[in-house]
């Protein structure tokens, strides 16, 4: 599996395609990645009027296998839970960590 991710933030980025609704994170081959890269700077172009642009999706996103990405690449945040008032223990999670899981949100809790 591969997965596209932001180089500056190092976060997956999701493709979402509406005929038919899917989100997409993950590709089984490095060709399917690329071809979903590819057309994010198409859609980019064409949205913001720029033809053969030096800037967007292919320049700013990287592609990696997923156990690379996950091992190598992939970089963690520093949180606190919202019980801790005094920030005396930080939690280190991944910054893929969707917000419903993340001991820093109130809906964590309130689950």
């Amino acid at each position: 599996m591969y997965v596209i991710y932001s180089k500056d933030t190092t976060k997956i980025v999701e493709n979402v395609r509406y005929r038919p609704y899917r989100v997409t994170s993950s590709y089984k081959t490095m060709s399917a990645a690329i071809a979903a890269r590819t057309r994010m700077q198409k859609k980019y172009e064409n949205e913001n009027g720029l033809r053969g642009a030096s800037t967007g999706p292919v320049f700013d996103y990287g592609i990696a296998e997923d156990a690379y990405y996950r091992k190598n690449i992939e970089k963690t945040e520093i949180v606190y839970s919202i019980f801790d008032t005094e920030k005396k223990n930080p939690i280190r999670q991944s910054v893929n960590t969707p917000y419903s899981c993340s001991p820093s949100s109130e809906a964590y809790w309130s689950m």
